[in-house]
């Protein structure tokens, strides 16, 4: 499957609970770096949030252009290439952040960690993607 944009059965697949997003940033020299990181759906965006200075938020602020894959124990994926924007301010980036940890985290383990993330400088970013592709069954 290859498509410009996040048709409703990629919004399908990437809104499952459990998937994490790898995100794949250039750094300074040109080599790659990918993280494992959490994940929103906004309407049809994807929201990423980042501590500020974590190398992959400091690529991305130099360099926007990134792909994003999720996947699935068996196989099934889909990978978005395209560029990041970064959005809000800090409190829409704690906010962010605070609904991420709900979805990925039991209530009582996000409820401790967002009250960590509320010292955190975070920033968020929207990915707009250009090329989507994916195989799953």
């Amino acid at each position: 499957m290859i498509a410009t944009a996040l048709t409703p059965s990629v919004l399908s697949f990437l809104a499952r609970p459990g998937r994490y997003a790898t995100i794949a940033t250039v750094n300074r020299d040109g080599s790659p770096h990918q993280v494992l990181t959490w994940y929103l759906l906004r309407d049809d965006a994807v929201v990423l949030n980042s501590r500020v200075a974590r190398r992959w938020s400091t690529n991305a602020l130099r360099d926007p252009r990134v792909t994003v894959t999720v996947s699935t124990a068996n196989g099934d994926y889909m990978t978005l290439a395209g560029t990041l924007e970064p959005t809000g301010d800090r409190q829409s980036a704690q906010d962010d952040i605070a609904a991420m940890a709900r979805r990925y985290q039991p209530e009582d383990v996000a409820q401790r960690n967002i009250e960590t993330y509320r010292v955190q400088e975070r920033m968020s970013f929207v990915l707009r993607p250009h090329n989507v592709h994916g195989d799953t069954e």
